[in-house]
């Protein structure tokens, strides 16, 4: 009986301040603390809050928003074409429906595989009549279209400010000039019982792509004169290229366990420096270097392979460019039918020790002109 009435002394308090603060408001005699109003976002915009509160609030809210506005069909609810003036119109029509793939690259967002996709809808459809056209054309929403447009009326001038007139991830600092007038490189990893290279051109397409056993590597006190002879047999093979760009390990000096294979890599690393530049006079301010490292944690963060410090396989990285290369018309790189059926089985989990350095070698080869070019994939 004593409890009964308790319980009903309880209900008739609650009863009493219903209505005036609702359900966020804090009990009188508790230890919980205040709720904190949160807010549910629209992923597509800021414009719309939703408050949460309960399951009751949050349906009523939501039937309110829906029907009182529409804040995700907002961007598109204004066409393009109106957006601009009659001479803005013509201007974007214009570039888009005569230049080139290589002319388009120099638009923001229009750069890789967006330029070439631009070309080959005009080809197959003829010119592009109004801008909501432009929208057809894969990989192209509404929000870059935006950006390409406002471009093109606006051209802005390089700024070598926020690029730089010196390639970051390329040792020693070069200027960009220099390396965008490469025809051809050859990118080359040293391992700890391999080097392999891949010889790709400015077009992204695979001319060479092989690896050589090396059998004197990490054996006994490593011996210049059987060092020296696997990296020379090994540069006898390579390709002529504009630049050699040999990858600059990551190991840390304070890292003893791995000394050994340190000093190893910084062995075969000389080697090749001086095997393939063995000139001795001052770099001329306008004669590049013909050898070049790049740093192997740039590769990393391209490609999204960092774990921390540490960089992890990029295989299956290179399994899909090679499955892009057979399937898809506008791939990342080309690589040739007879690579893809030599190396196919390669970079599978229990061969993937014999593809290692092969991969690297690609990857570091793509890394290097997308990141030349500023386009992140």
């Amino acid at each position: 009986m004593w409890g009964a009435r308790l319980y009903l002394s309880s209900v008739v308090k609650r009863a009493r301040y219903a209505g005036q603060i609702g359900l966020l408001r804090r009990p009188r005699f508790s230890s919980l603390p205040e709720l904190e109003l949160q807010y549910l976002q629209c992923t597509c915009c800021w414009r719309s809050r939703v408050a949460l509160a309960s399951f009751e609030t949050l349906n009523t809210s939501l039937t309110t928003s829906s029907s009182s506005s529409k804040p995700c069909q907002e961007d598109g609810s204004r066409p393009l074409d109106a957006s601009y003036t009659p001479e803005q119109r013509d201007a974007i029509l214009q570039l888009l429906n005569t230049a080139s793939a290589s002319e388009l690259a120099g638009v923001k967002l229009l750069r890789g595989r967006k330029a070439h996709n631009v070309v080959e809808h005009r080809r197959k459809n003829g010119p592009f009549k109004t801008l909501e056209c432009v929208m057809k054309v894969p990989l192209l929403k509404h929000k870059s279209a935006v950006v390409i447009f406002n471009s093109i009326v606006n051209p802005k001038k390089k700024e070598w400010k926020e690029r730089g007139p010196q390639v970051k991830f390329i040792l020693p600092e070069v200027e960009r000039s220099w390396l965008e007038n490469a025809s051809s490189i050859v990118s080359i990893i040293c391992g700890v019982q391999k080097i392999a290279w891949a010889h790709v051109d400015h077009g992204m397409t695979v001319l060479d792509w092989r690896q050589q056993k090396c059998p004197s590597f990490l054996k006994g006190t490593y011996m210049a004169s059987a060092y020296l002879h696997d990296v020379s047999s090994v540069v006898s093979r390579l390709p002529a290229a504009d630049f050699y760009l040999i990858e600059k390990p990551s190991l840390s000096v304070h890292n003893k366990p791995l000394f050994p294979i340190m000093a190893h890599l910084r062995a075969v690393e000389a080697m090749l420096f001086a095997l393939l530049e063995p000139r001795i006079s001052p770099t001329e301010n306008n004669i590049p270097p013909r050898v070049l490292n790049m740093v192997r944690t740039a590769v990393g963060r391209h490609f999204g392979l960092m774990v921390g410090e540490s960089r992890t396989s990029g295989a299956q990285t290179v399994q899909q460019l090679m499955t892009e290369s057979a399937t898809q018309k506008l791939p990342r790189i080309n690589i040739p039918q007879e690579l893809l059926l030599k190396y196919r089985d390669h970079f599978q989990m229990s061969s993937r020790t014999d593809g290692e350095e092969l991969s690297d070698a690609l990857l570091q080869a793509v890394a290097f002109y997308e990141l030349l070019s500023g386009d992140s994939c």
